[in-house]
């Protein structure tokens, strides 16, 4: 039986891994969020943690109380989340979402724990040094996000990461697939919600639309599987049934497919390289019957170059696309900018320099800098 720490545990990939949890009968030792008092009460009083963390510290002493006949710890701030990823454990699920996710995943390693990595920014800003320093302490970074764990299971299945050609990431389109940039600034955040397939957090929903999120993969994939990002390629998949695939120096593929069920790369996760009885549904290939593929429309959808840019820039610029990110979707959401300006903002902050170097120090700089950056694009 495996003990996990679990951060983000009220969002979508938090209560998906909970699900998992219960299958595998996991013991749950820590759970954290951000807000959602009420929901991690009814997690805490299943699970029976030691530990369960609120960023919000208001909250947290609501919860404090609730939670007064139990003999579960309860903390609140960045402190108590930072608490949680260093409770001794087998796994760290870190489903924090965004740049906020990024000091957990370096506490964990410090901590010597392994984590089950779902919060992108994690790589994406923190680059290369995070699986450096993963590396320094002996810590596995384990891929969650679908299509990464899709690459991840493939080279597990092959045994050989020197010889690699091309990842191929999937990607659903979103909820604009074929539309034109004309008719992308008309967009309003409910259509942009509007996902075909898969039920996600409001901020991974908006860069599925803008296409942000495969600029924030192909930055990722970069980092975990030491792929130059020439040889990582998007295409589109509206299914969401082949979750993403390797091309090998033979130019022979392999893909991992499976239902659009974030919970069996979550469970894969957990059990690697076993692999066990699933709650997910059987794939029936018979039942689905085609599959399609697109190229990527990279004019009506330019945040996937930005990103690349980002990545050929190096240092700190990929933080600050993030960190340009989140505002932007943040104010679109607002409505305080059209969709068609989140590539915009995305674009000169990334172009801005920031920093020269890439320790986490320079990162948080960054961050903080990018904001501010952006937030002045906006007014």
């Amino acid at each position: 039986m495996k003990r996990l720490s679990i951060l983000g545990s009220t969002g979508s990939i938090g209560t998906q891994a909970l699900d998992v949890c219960r299958n595998l009968g996991y013991s749950v030792v820590a759970l954290a969020a951000g807000t959602n008092a009420e929901l991690l009460e009814k997690q805490a009083r299943e699970f029976k943690p030691k530990l369960v963390a609120l960023y919000d510290e208001k909250a947290a002493k609501g919860l404090s109380i609730a939670l007064s006949d139990t003999d579960i710890t309860v903390l609140g701030g960045e402190e108590g989340v930072l608490k949680a990823a260093e409770i001794e454990c087998d796994i760290v699920l870190n489903a924090v979402t965004g740049i906020a996710g990024l000091r957990p995943t370096i506490t964990a390693i410090e901590a010597g724990n392994d984590v089950a990595l779902a919060n992108k920014e994690t790589l994406v800003a923190g680059g290369k040094r995070v699986m450096d320093y993963a590396k320094e302490h002996d810590v596995k970074i384990l891929p969650v996000d679908s299509e990464h764990s899709a690459i991840f299971q493939c080279l597990q299945a092959k045994g050989d990461y020197a010889r690699i050609q091309k990842l191929i990431l999937t990607a659903s389109g979103g909820p604009f697939f074929g539309k034109n940039a004309a008719e992308l600034e008309k967009m309003k955040p409910e259509d942009a919600l509007n996902h075909p397939t898969w039920n996600m957090g409001r901020k991974v929903t908006i860069d599925s639309a803008t296409m942000a999120n495969k600029g924030l993969e192909i930055i990722e994939a970069a980092h975990l599987f030491g792929v130059p990002q020439n040889n990582i390629e998007v295409v589109i998949h509206r299914e969401s049934i082949v979750h993403s695939l390797v091309e090998f120096t033979d130019n022979s593929v392999l893909a991992q497919l499976g239902v659009p069920d974030m919970r069996t790369p979550i469970q894969y996760a957990l059990t690697v390289p076993e692999r066990c009885e699933s709650i997910v549904e059987h794939l029936d290939l018979a039942k689905i019957g085609t599959l399609h593929f697109f190229a990527q429309d990279n004019l009506a959808f330019p945040a996937t170059d930005i990103a690349r840019r980002a990545l050929s820039i190096g240092k700190t610029a990929t933080a600050a696309f993030n960190a340009a990110d989140e505002i932007a979707v943040a104010a679109f959401l607002e409505g305080k900018i059209g969709f068609t300006d989140i590539p915009k903002i995305l674009e000169q902050t990334v172009e801005k320099n920031f920093s020269n170097g890439d320790s986490f120090e320079e990162v948080f700089e960054t961050d903080k800098e990018a904001r501010k950056f952006a937030s002045s694009l906006i007014k």
